[in-house]
């Protein structure tokens, strides 16, 4: 836990950076742009920044999000990597997301790449081995690589019967060191949660293979408790891609093999999928690289870039000073910020030390929501409803600092409706947080959350 601490994350600036609405033509020079047939030239980016415009009447605010991510890129002496030609569903919760998830594998006939923090043994995750199994019998190229922590309750069981029916299986960092000879880290997780099939058609967010999710958040059965986080519905977020950002996923699940040593060479990428839709996409990856967290500073930079509101659902939140104070900056300038945090936790000390933010957060005008009835664990965003975020990073130290995560942008106003849509209901299933009643808590949750925050970068 302590070398766990020993990240760092890159200083804000005194005060959020202004941001001038830029031309189209500067943006598009700053801009890479993927697409089936290719990399778009300046002139097709342009075109492409012009149908943007004109299906988002908050141009502007579009504008300012896409000048805030050349910002992130340029202090990496990076340029924006963007994917054309998407489609993009929102996925609310595990039944939903299971369903469209086993539809994609029963249509699979090239390959299946999964990446998932947790795969346990219970009944969902035996289903998706029964499936899985099936595929690769039937001559599909099926990839599985989990992580050793977030899966170290499941048996070896379950793991060596998809071995030995040919499915490829892979351990992220290994608890024992005699695995992974030469390299060793038992800090460093894959908290990813990414399934691509055929290299068209992707899922990622907040979703681990898990039984949790098996019943959704709503509704709940009147037997479980408040008290009992394990016995309620979870509350989550992923999206479904198709085109040319699912590649880039696909991309990224190869890489962390390459990268992991993992026995089962995979075949080469296949073309950039072909175009599915209209939605603009980029995709985020985070590792304790040694360079600053993109998703951290993305997120910071599109805080600082808003004008009209921002609205975050975060499953677990210690946000640190850094990020306090985007937020009550945005809130300052008349920003509508909105926080929609969990009433219960499965990991309480995360909880108390985002409760011990509270305080300022509504003294500067942050508007604090705590979802009741069900257990929290979304990590989205969605600002100035032009760019939105679904992903597997929460705003605590352990996912800006250590762990591998992903996360998608996705741009323009239909997609970030519905997100938004999604967020006013997760609010109606709230109880706002006041600064009266915040006052009254008792002394000894002041105790909790004081020694929660000295120690969140432990978590």
């Amino acid at each position: 836990m302590l070398l766990a601490g020993c990240g760092s994350l890159p200083p804000r600036a005194d005060q959020a950076p202004e941001f001038a609405t830029p031309s189209r033509a500067a943006l598009a020079s700053k801009l890479v742009v993927e697409a089936p047939g290719g990399r778009l030239h300046s002139a097709q980016r342009r075109q492409l920044l012009a149908r943007l415009d004109a299906d988002s009447p908050s141009s502007d605010a579009l504008k300012r999000q896409l000048a805030g991510m050349t910002q992130v890129a340029a202090g990496q002496d990076e340029r924006v990597v963007l994917h054309a030609d998407n489609a993009a569903r929102l996925l609310v919760d595990g039944p939903r997301t299971f369903q469209a998830m086993f539809a994609a594998l029963e249509a699979a006939r090239d390959t299946v790449l999964l990446e998932s923090y947790i795969i346990d043994d219970a009944e969902l995750a035996k289903q998706f081995a029964d499936v899985l199994i099936r595929k690769t019998q039937a001559g599909v190229r099926t990839y599985v690589l989990y992580d050793a922590v977030g899966s170290i309750g499941t048996s070896k069981a379950y793991f060596d019967a998809l071995r030995s029916q040919g499915v490829q299986v892979c351990e992220y960092n290994p608890l024992n060191p005699l695995k992974r000879p030469g390299y060793w880290n038992i800090v460093q997780r894959d908290h990813r949660k990414i399934l691509v099939v055929d290299e068209r058609l992707a899922y990622t967010g907040g979703i681990n293979i898990s039984h949790v999710y098996a019943e959704g958040s709503a509704p709940l059965a009147p037997s479980r408790t408040k008290e009992d986080p394990g016995e309620r519905g979870w509350r989550d977020t992923q999206v479904e891609l198709r085109g040319p950002a699912a590649s880039a996923l696909a991309g990224l699940v190869r890489q962390t093999w390459q990268d992991q040593g993992c026995q089962g060479v995979m075949p080469p990428a296949a073309p950039v999928a072909r175009a599915a839709g209209d939605k603009v996409v980029q995709v985020i990856p985070t590792s304790p690289d040694g360079q600053p967290s993109r998703i951290y500073l993305s997120l910071l930079t599109a805080i600082d870039a808003s004008r009209s509101s921002v609205h975050l659902s975060m499953a677990y939140f210690a946000p640190g000073r850094d990020m306090l104070d985007a937020l009550c900056d945005a809130s300052g300038r008349g920003v509508d910020v909105a926080l929609l945090l969990p009433s219960v936790s499965d990991f309480t000390p995360v909880l108390n030390a985002g409760r011990s933010y509270y305080a300022g957060l509504l003294e500067c005008g942050v508007r604090i929501y705590e979802l009741q009835g069900a257990l929290l664990h979304a990590k989205t965003a969605v600002i100035d409803k032009v760019w939105s975020t679904v992903g597997s990073s929460n705003m605590d130290w352990l996912s800006f600092a250590r762990n591998n995560e992903v996360n998608v942008v996705v741009l323009g106003e239909d997609f970030a409706g519905d997100m938004d849509a999604q967020f006013q209901r997760d609010l109606a299933a709230s109880q706002q947080v006041t600064a009266q009643q915040w006052a009254k808590r008792p002394v000894g949750d002041r105790i909790k959350q004081w020694f929660s925050r000295l120690a969140e970068r432990l978590f």
